[in-house]
């Protein structure tokens, strides 16, 4: 009997040849596996600089505002003008300091980018909504919450905040024209999961555009948007990327014209009992 590609006058790889072979295998696996982590590193760096584009944007809308109230305050002073230019001050004051609480959250978060913790999905989910919510306001777009108290999660929380970031982003760009934003947060009715739906009112999508949605460098966007978001293909790759990595799940749902739900799913974190 004779294999193909092998003749009686060419033996088999014995002994160091096959050792060899079995070191380079594992070499490959390694290298494989580093490029892995290197390009899941990059669609992270992707959305993080999204992020700061965003957060920046924001405190300087609340800058802005904060100077030309105290200018029109200077300018005028009748009790009543100047009373109006310090509420708005204050609002705006308000405002940036939960812009600057939110960066200090996620850059707390980033040092420590692979620690997991318990996270309240609620009080993380405000927190992103507070950087998006002049963007959201600007593009017509209504948020609504349906919250209700959960189990926290063990995640990490910068991580999270970018798959939340990536996917409400994603949710405005579908509606522009202005639609429904609704973000609901349940747990599961044995309470052994967290689930966290977002659903647009927007365009939807095609069964062939949700069958590449995940892959890498795929997009249905000619490039980022005027807010400088968006094109990339890194963003939903990344997102189940991390989920994964947290042992959480994602499920799409969409139609033409009638908008796009995703849940994502995570086992929810019980508590320790007392001892004793």
């Amino acid at each position: 009997m004779q294999f193909a590609g092998h003749t009686p006058d060419t033996p088999f790889p014995r002994g160091g040849a096959i050792d060899s072979l079995a070191t380079n295998y594992s070499r490959a696996e390694a290298e494989i596996e580093s490029l892995k982590a290197q390009l899941l590193e990059a669609r992270k760096q992707a959305t993080l600089g999204e992020l700061l584009g965003t957060t920046t944007h924001e405190f300087n809308n609340a800058l802005t505002t904060i100077l030309n109230y105290a200018r029109l305050g200077i300018r005028h002073p009748d009790k009543e003008t100047r009373d109006k230019a310090l509420d708005r001050i204050l609002s705006a004051s308000t405002r940036a300091a939960k812009i600057t609480a939110s960066v200090l959250s996620m850059s707390r978060s980033h040092r420590s980018s692979n620690r997991m913790e318990p996270v309240n999905l609620v009080f993380l989910t405000e927190e992103v909504l507070v950087l998006l919510e002049r963007e959201m306001m600007k593009y017509r777009v209504q948020v609504e919450r349906e919250f209700s108290e959960v189990p926290k999660v063990l995640a990490n929380p910068g991580q999270l905040q970018q798959v939340l970031l990536n996917l409400l982003v994603n949710a405005r760009q579908a509606m522009p024209d202005g639609g429904r934003l609704i973000l609901r947060i349940a747990t599961t009715p044995a309470r052994q999961s967290v689930n966290l739906v977002v659903r647009d009112t927007g365009c939807g999508m095609s069964r062939e555009v949700m069958q590449k949605m995940f892959e890498a460098n795929f997009s249905t966007k000619a490039g980022p948007d005027e807010t400088g978001k968006g094109g990339t293909g890194l963003g939903l790759a990344a997102c189940r990327e991390i989920l994964e990595a947290h042992k959480g799940r994602i499920r799409v749902e969409s139609s033409i014209g009638k908008g796009t739900a995703i849940t994502i799913r995570f086992p929810s974190l019980r508590p320790v009992a007392a001892a004793g």
